[in-house]
């Protein structure tokens, strides 16, 4: 194309874009513009939280969310699940986020667990009939980082009602659906691991990127999946869960996610 020509097709190209797209245009190209790599760089800390992450609670009310209030209710700011010796359930339920079925995201939250409970964040997954309980509307089957009082659990990457345990804490599996996950590299000891666990609040940072599922705990990568089986889940509704056992409490606060 001749320079002339090309400085034309530009401006038509530029002028035809409505102000959110010129913007954004204008954005990826000062960002591109703002680092040049150089050889003494090296990959540092993050210092404070990175752009684009929205709110998925207003910490006041459980809008927005959808669960059975017998179990699920809003203390002092944060989303509470608790299970009362009147209340003990025969299988787990959860409270799912009504804001979509991302597919690639990143998810932040912070969460603290009573010693003998039992729970989880379910991801890239679906409502299921319960056959235990056929009165539960709200059980789930996907991805699950999962998170216990005992600290046996937490940080596993665990598909409730489906493939089970598809990583354990300290492990980066490849998964095929047909055969048992095996394990690629050890990112660390479980039992070392688990002592990145504290017993107050503890903040977990979920990365869903095509078949890479991390799973990270107060900085700490804890397991990773490369699911390669076909029949994996691409996209699917967020919540978490109560789950079957002895009384017990989870509180959730400072959701927040970024779609890819």
């Amino acid at each position: 194309m001749q320079s002339r020509n090309l400085k034309e097709w530009a401006v038509m190209s530029i002028g035809s874009m409505d102000r959110r797209g010129f913007l954004g245009l204008s954005a990826a190209g000062a960002l591109t513009a703002q680092y040049v790599p150089k050889q003494s760089d090296r990959p540092e800390a993050l210092v404070g939280e990175e752009p684009g992450f929205q709110s998925m609670f207003d910490d006041k009310t459980l809008a927005g969310w959808e669960g059975d209030p017998k179990y699920w209710r809003v203390v002092d700011g944060v989303m509470t699940g608790e299970i009362r010796p009147d209340t003990v359930i025969r299988s787990n339920t959860f409270i799912i986020w009504q804001g979509g079925e991302p597919e690639d995201f990143e998810l932040k939250v912070e969460f603290r667990i009573t010693a003998a409970g039992n729970s989880g964040i379910n991801y890239r997954s679906v409502i299921v009939p319960d056959k235990v309980t056929p009165e539960n509307r709200f059980a789930m089957r996907g991805y699950q980082c999962d998170i216990d009082g005992k600290n046996a659990y937490t940080g596993n990457n665990y598909e409730e009602k489906g493939r089970l345990f598809l990583a354990q804490r300290g492990e980066v599996t490849r998964v095929t659906g047909v055969a048992k996950p095996v394990i690629l590299s050890k990112i660390g000891e479980r039992e070392g691991l688990g002592r990145v666990v504290t017993e107050g609040w503890n903040a977990v940072h979920l990365i869903a990127r095509g078949n890479a599922l991390s799973h990270i705990v107060n900085g700490q990568l804890m397991s990773m999946v490369v699911d390669d089986d076909p029949a994996r889940p691409r996209k699917g509704k967020i919540g978490v869960q109560v789950h079957v056992g002895p009384p017990m409490v989870v509180e959730y606060r400072n959701w927040r996610i970024r779609l890819l």
